[in-house]
């Protein structure tokens, strides 16, 4: 790729995710072009789409998740913590960009249909959720373990408790890995559940 058309793609991400921090309304392409000092002509010949641009910063985002992962050389739970608390670092740099625009389509079919920016996030978690798995000597449940990590990691939910409930980092960190440990074994026990065992005798 020219370093021209290199850093035009470069701004325009850029822009891109400056627009989305701090707008509520939706952004158009000759936004982010404005913002990004290119003609409109310039960004529909690097991205066909609004949604593209944020998508390829989401995936850019995740690669810096994935970059960490794959350093660690701890794993099982430990690993697990680590990413985990490094993803909330990063929502808090960079996540305000990614809340604004969600898809309607469900995480596991965007994510099994190939979507490179889930792709690249689940590749950061696969291995340290199966190996926590087996630490608590729990079944293998597959991408249902990063459906639920998803969930309870999702960017809005993050800032809700950051910023609404007040909470910091470290406490955010503490209450969702609580949550997840949790939720991973209520998904990896769901046909031996019965809510008449949770019933104040």
């Amino acid at each position: 790729m020219r370093s021209d058309t290199e850093r035009n793609r470069k701004n325009l991400i850029q822009a891109a995710a400056r627009l989305f921090e701090r707008s509520e309304n939706p952004i158009s392409m000759t936004e982010i072009a404005a913002e990004a000092g290119v003609s409109v002509a310039t960004a529909y010949r690097q991205f066909t789409s609004v949604e593209e641009v944020l998508n390829t910063y989401r995936q850019e985002v995740g690669q810096l998740l994935l970059d960490y992962s794959q350093k660690q050389s701890c794993s099982g739970l430990l690993k697990l913590e680590k990413v985990s608390r490094y993803w909330i670092k990063l929502v808090r740099e960079r996540g305000a960009a990614m809340v604004p625009m969600r898809n309607r389509r469900g995480y596991l079919e965007r994510l099994w249909e190939g979507a490179e920016y889930l792709l690249v996030q689940a590749e950061a978690l696969r291995p340290a959720l199966r190996e926590s798995m087996e630490e608590m000597d729990l079944p293998d449940i597959g991408d249902k373990a990063v459906f639920l990590w998803n969930i309870l990691f999702d960017p809005r939910e993050i800032f809700d408790l950051l910023n609404t409930v007040g909470l910091t980092e470290k406490q955010v960190g503490t209450q969702l890995l609580s949550v997840l440990v949790g939720g991973l074994r209520g998904f990896a026990t769901a046909n031996e559940f019965s809510l008449e065992s949770y019933k104040v005798k």
